[in-house]
């Protein structure tokens, strides 16, 4: 059951090749958490820059090292529909208990309602593992509608949607319209709390790489009913969330994880580490939000 909270996890380099020894090292930690399990191979996982077969082992690793309570959600998406259906298939072959598909955008144009009903439809129908919809329109520039997703959700193999933006009023509605057995994510910890306030089962969060703990809390404290509670986590770890995202990027939320314990060393190629003045920075900004 898609519930809770899942870290997109960063993919470990070192040299420009994955580390996976530090994979696993990561992996021992957060197993130790409440976490629902991961997303391997999303924005954070630097996806974009990975061969097939650095995929693939990816998820078999990421699965291997899991501990049995955790779901793996790989990133399969494409813009070609028989690309995607092959890799989420060899996904599944390696491990993954489900896919997240990010909405096809190179000819932004052209791509409606109509457009993202056809691709998820054809998708679901011939892949052996749940589809997850990706919805993120800071990257993609397009943004899937709610009565597209409303459709979707009818099909027996789309079990949800992850929605990167901070567009709460978009969030509700596709909750309110979706149904009760499609289940929604947020994509940014910023607005978990209002995601939760509206619905949201959990979300897939780039903080709950270096937060786990207090990621996993904001969603356990206010199902319990103690919401100025969760309020005020959430409050706190914004500043935290803007940097390790919007600001520094995947550089940034790599070296909050160093600074945190983890292994998060150097984004691949062309990609580069943060300055030495903007380390400093999220020192502080972690320090403020007493993470380290």
């Amino acid at each position: 059951m898609l519930k809770g909270i899942f870290p997109p996890i960063t993919t470990p380099f070192i040299n420009d090749e994955i580390a996976f020894d530090k994979l696993s090292e990561n992996l021992e930690k957060w197993n130790k958490t409440e976490l629902s399990g991961y997303v391997v191979m999303g924005s954070n996982g630097e996806s974009a820059f990975l061969t097939r077969d650095e995929k693939l082992r990816l998820i078999e690793e990421v699965k291997k090292n899991s501990s049995k309570d955790k779901l793996v959600i790989a990133g399969t998406g494409s813009d070609s529909i028989k690309e995607t259906i092959v890799l989420t298939n060899l996904a599944a072959n390696n491990g993954a208990d489900y896919a997240l598909i990010l909405t096809p955008s190179f000819f932004k144009e052209k791509m409606n309602n109509i457009s993202f009903e056809k691709y998820y439809t054809s998708i679901a129908d011939n892949v052996d593992i749940p589809v997850i919809i990706y919805n993120v329109p800071k990257y993609t520039g397009v943004n899937i509608e709610s009565p597209a997703v409303a459709k979707l959700a009818d099909h027996k193999n789309i079990a949800g949607l992850k929605s990167s933006s901070e567009n709460v009023a978009h969030l509700a509605e596709i909750i309110y319209n979706a149904g009760n057995n499609f289940e929604t994510l947020v994509g940014t910890a910023s607005v978990l709390y209002p995601g939760l306030c509206v619905g949201a089962v959990g979300g897939v969060l780039a903080l709950a790489n270096i937060a786990p703990d207090e990621c996993v809390k904001i969603q356990k404290i206010y199902e319990s009913g103690k919401k100025e509670e969760a309020l005020e986590l959430q409050c706190r770890m914004i500043p935290v969330n803007k940097a390790v995202t919007g600001k520094y990027g995947v550089a940034g939320l790599k070296a909050a994880l160093d600074l945190r314990g983890y292994f998060g060393g150097e984004p691949r190629s062309p990609l580069n580490k943060i300055s030495e003045k903007d380390l400093e920075d999220l020192e502080t900004i972690l320090s403020e939000a007493d993470l380290i």
